[in-house]
C-alpha cells in the first residue's frame, strides 16, 4: 500500500506522488509571533511533524519550510501595548514558540525563514504580477491583486466571489474591487517600512508565503500544510498571488483541525486559550505530545484537564511496559506492517493507538510468563510506532529532560520504597500476610506498582 493523504484542493484522498523521485517539499504555515504558544497553535507543529517523520521514514529525503511571520498588524499592536519595539515583540515571541516546539520534540525546519528576511523576494513578486496585469497601485503607496482576473480564485474554499465581503484591509474606494486585497501597505507614521518602487511600505500577509514557498521550494512542490482556519483568506490569497505569477505552487493541501474548549476553537480572544508553558508545569513534553498527536490530524480535539491527564496515564503505561521490558534484551524500534497500513492511510493515528494498545496488553501478558521473545517483539513493534509519532520515551530529546530530574531526589525516592518493600518481604517471611497486604496497598496508594519477580519485588510508577 503506497501512502494516501486528504487533498483539501480537490475533497477527496489521494495516492501521493512526488513530484521529484525520492523527494518532498512541505511549506507549513508558522506562527505570527505576537504571543506566547498556546496548543492551538502548537497541534498544527506536531501533526505535520507526524507527516514528516512518516515520510522519512518511508524513505524521502524532505525539505521542511516553516515561516516566521514577525511583521504583522497584530505584531505592532501588541509592540504599543508592550511600550516594546515591534521586532523585539517577535523575537520575544519567537523564542517561545522555538521552546515549546522543543519541548514537545518537533523537529526543528530544514528552514525557518522570516518574513522581514525575505522583503526582496516579495517586492520581486509583485513586479511581477503588476507586469502580468493582475495587480496595481492605486497610488496611495498600497498595492493589490485584482482576484476577478483569476477563474480559479477560491477553489480551495469552495466560495462564491460575489458572496465575499470586502476584504477590509483598506479604504475600499481606493480598489478595483472591495474583495481585491492587499499586496503591499503603504507607510504609516510610526511603523516600520521599507522602500519600494511605489513608495515606502510593509508586505501584506499573505505575499509573504508565496514568496518564500517559491524561494525555497520553486514554482511548484509538494505540499502545503496549516490550519482549517487559514483555507480563507490566507491560502487562498497565496493561490491567487502564485498563480497569477505564473507558479505551479503547491499540489497538496493539508489542513489540521483545532483544538477546542466547549466547542469553541481555541484562541486568546475566546479567553480559553491554553499556554503550552503553563500547561508544561502539569503533564511533561512527551505526553503533552502524545495528547496533542492522539486524535486524527482532520478531527476537532476538544480539551480538558482531565482528559488530558487521562491521556497522560495511558503514556506512563507504555512507557513504563518499555522500561520493564529493556531488562529483557535489547528493544530496537520495528515498522510493522499494521503499521504502515494504518499511517499510508492519511496518517490513521487513532488506528496506531489501537494498535498500540494491543501490543501492550501482548506484552505484559509475555512478562507475566516471562515470554522473552515475545516481550521484545512487542516492545519493539510500539518502539516503532512511537518513534515516528515522536514519542518514543528512549528519545534523547526526552532522556535529556528526564536526566536533569534532580537525581537526589530519586535517590531518595528509592530508599524509601525499598525500605518498605523490607518490611514486606520480611512480613512474608515470617507469614505475617495481613501486615505484607497493608505494605503493600500503602505503597500502592501512592500510585506505585509493586510486581514480584523471581529475583525479588520491583516497583514502577503506576
Amino acid at each position: 500500500m503506497s501512502l494516501s493523504l486528504y487533498n483539501t484542493a480537490t475533497r477527496s484522498i489521494e495516492t501521493f506522488k512526488a513530484i521529484t523521485a525520492g523527494k518532498v517539499g512541505i511549506y507549513l504555515c508558522g506562527a505570527t509571533v505576537q504571543a506566547e504558544p498556546h496548543i492551538g497553535h502548537i497541534r498544527s507543529g506536531v501533526n505535520f511533524d507526524i507527516l514528516r517523520r512518516w515520510l522519512i521514514h518511508s524513505g524521502y529525503d524532505v525539505c521542511f519550510i516553516r515561516n516566521v511571520t514577525d511583521i504583522d498588524d497584530k505584531i505592532l499592536h501588541k509592540a504599543v501595548h508592550e511600550n516594546s519595539p515591534w521586532w523585539a515583540v517577535a523575537m520575544k515571541y519567537e523564542r517561545a514558540f522555538t521552546e515549546a516546539y522543543r519541548a514537545l520534540n518537533v523537529m526543528p525546519p530544514t528552514y525557518e525563514p522570516r518574513a522581514t528576511g525575505h522583503i526582496t523576494q516579495m517586492i520581486a513578486l509583485i513586479e511581477r504580477l503588476v507586469e502580468r496585469g493582475y495587480a496595481y497601485a492605486p497610488g496611495n503607496g498600497d498595492l493589490y491583486l485584482e482576484v476577478r482576473k483569476l477563474a480559479s480564485y477560491l477553489t480551495l474554499s469552495g466560495q462564491k466571489l460575489d458572496d465575499l465581503l470586502p476584504a477590509g484591509d483598506a479604504d475600499e474606494s481606493m480598489k478595483r474591487d472591495p474583495r481585491d486585497f492587499a499586496l503591499w501597505k503603504g507607510s504609516k507614521p510610526g511603523e516600520p517600512s521599507w522602500p519600494t518602487p511605489w513608495g515606502d511600505g510593509r508586505p501584506g500577509w499573505h505575499l509573504e508565503c508565496s514568496a518564500m514557498a517559491h524561494a525555497y521550494l520553486g514554482e511548484e512542490f509538494d505540499i502545503h500544510g496549516g490550519g482549517l482556519d487559514l483555507i480563507f483568506p490566507h491560502h487562498e490569497n497565496e493561490i491567487a498571488q502564485s498563480q497569477a505569477a505564473g507558479y505551479g505552487f503547491a499540489r497538496v493541501w493539508m489542513h489540521n483541525a483545532w483544538v477546542t474548549a466547549s466547542g469553541e476553537k481555541m484562541s486568546k480572544s475566546l479567553g480559553n486559550s491554553l499556554i503550552v508553558r503553563e500547561i508544561l508545569k502539569r503533564v511533561r513534553g512527551i505526553e503533552l505530545r502524545w495528547y496533542l498527536g492522539s486524535a486524527h490530524y482532520r478531527s476537532m480535539l476538544e480539551f480538558s484537564f482531565e482528559a488530558l491527564e487521562e491521556s497522560a496515564i495511558a503514556f506512563r503505561r507504555i512507557e513504563s511496559f518499555l522500561q520493564r521490558a529493556a531488562e529483557y534484551g535489547e528493544v530496537k524500534p520495528a515498522i510493522s506492517g499494521e503499521f504502515k497500513a494504518a499511517m499510508d492511510d492519511d496518517l490513521a493515528v487513532p488506528a496506531v493507538l489501537a494498535l498500540i494498545s494491543g501490543w501492550l496488553r501482548a506484552g505484559n501478558t509475555a512478562i507475566s510468563e516471562a515470554n522473552t521473545s515475545a516481550i521484545c517483539d512487542a516492545a519493539s513493534k510500539i518502539r516503532g510506532a512511537l518513534e515516528v509519532l515522536g514519542c518514543d520515551p528512549f528519545d534523547a530529546a526526552f532522556t535529556a529532560d528526564q536526566a536533569s530530574v534532580s537525581s537526589n531526589k530519586k535517590e531518595v525516592l528509592d530508599g524509601l520504597i525499598a525500605g518498605l518493600l523490607q518490611e514486606r518481604e520480611e512480613a512474608r517471611a515470617r507469614k505475617d500476610f495481613a501486615s505484607a497486604d497493608r505494605i503493600r496497598d500503602r505503597i500502592s496508594s501512592l500510585g506505585i506498582t509493586i510486581e514480584d519477580t523471581a529475583s525479588g519485588p520491583r516497583w514502577s510508577i503506576s
